[in-house]
This record gives structure tokens, sequence and C-alpha cells, in this order.
């Protein structure tokens, strides 16, 4: 298994930066103080803490229809599967809550894009490339910025494991909001996210 440590530091460059250690992982450095910006996310930015579900779930419908969109191109990466779905289980044992999708999903690098970097929205990007009459066909499209991190409002650890429509590789993305994540390979049976929040006592 190949695992890649990710640590989220501060610093005054304009750009993100990534290093190659000596075990061969990989290092990123950002722009925000991102331990202290997660904090005021999980904590502060939102009133009501069931706030999270809307924003995952609105996540998980953005990643459908964005597969829905080059799907019209792309016909193949939405063979044997075309019934998009969004799905909610929990286990009250274990205590952890998934969202799960059929989605688009997101490869290696797009993990850590989107979920590495504090308020960058993969979805505005895909838009932006858009022109025309395009826009408008994926005007519903909302943003994928901070408010995946309000998952932590109620998490102590969040697991998101997604593999790529058209792709065979899938990974895993962990972290417990205080500043830092980790990548790994991990299995999947089909394309799409899935998100599991390990819930906090208090918030069980």
């Amino acid at each position: 298994m190949r695992v890649v440590a990710i640590q989220m530091t501060s610093t005054e460059e304009t750009n993100e930066k990534a290093a190659e250690t000596k075990t061969g992982g990989e290092t990123h450095s950002f722009q925000a103080e991102v331990s202290r910006l997660l904090d005021i996310v999980a904590n502060a930015l939102y009133s009501e803490k069931e706030i999270f579900v809307r924003e995952l779930v609105s996540n998980a419908a953005d990643a459908c229809d964005r597969l829905r969109y080059r799907a019209i191109t792309e016909p193949a990466l939405i063979e044997g599967d075309t019934d998009f779905r969004i799905a909610i289980e929990v286990d009250k044992d274990a205590r952890t809550l998934t969202i799960s999708d059929n989605g688009l999903g997101m490869t290696h690098d797009e993990m850590i894009e989107n979920l590495g970097t504090i308020a960058r929205s993969g979805t505005t990007a895909f838009v932006e490339q858009l022109s025309g009459d395009a826009k408008k066909d994926v005007s519903v499209i909302g943003q994928f910025g901070v408010g995946f991190y309000s998952s932590f409002m109620v998490a102590e650890t969040v697991d998101v494991i997604s593999r790529c429509a058209g792709s065979d590789e899938a990974w895993q993305w962990s972290s417990d909001g205080k500043g830092a994540f980790t990548m790994a390979e991990a299995q999947a049976d089909g394309r799409g996210t899935r998100i599991t929040l390990h819930l906090k006592e208090e918030q069980a």
C-alpha cells in the first residue's frame, strides 16, 4: 500500500509547493493558517450543526450533475450504471454516518486539491471552463468549498474514499480536521465518493 501523508502548514508564498521527502511521500504547504481556519469553520461558521448534512448531500448532488454533463460527450463513463443516486447510512454501534454517491468521483490529485485546500472549489473550476449556453446546463452546481469542513463540527475523524469515473484507482483521504490529512490507496466497487464521519461521542 502506498500511503501519502500531507501536513498542512502556513506559508507566505503565493503558490502551493510540493516537495518529495526522503521516504518518497509528499509534503504540501498552504498559504493559510489551516489549523486555525479549520477550527473557525468547524466551530463558528455555522450556527446549526445539522447543516453539515445539507453541505455533504449538496456536494454529492454536484458530483452526479458533473458526471451527467460529462456523459453527454463521454457516454462510456456511466456505462452499466446510469441511475445516479445518493445514499445515507447510519451505524449507531460504530457511531458513524456515511454519505455516498455514484457521481464523478475524484482522482488522487483532485482529492488533495479539493479536500486539502480550504475554500478551493473543484466545482467552481469546472464551471469556469464552460462557456456560452453550457453554463446554463450546470446552473444548479453549487460551491465545493468550506462546506465539506462543517463535518468536523460533529466528527472526530472523516474518511473519504473516491474513485473517479473511468478510472480503476481509488484513494482514501483521512483527517481529524486539525491541520493534517493522509492519503492512501483504497478499494471501491464503483465510481463515486463515500464520506464516512466518525462521530464525536457527544454528537452521536
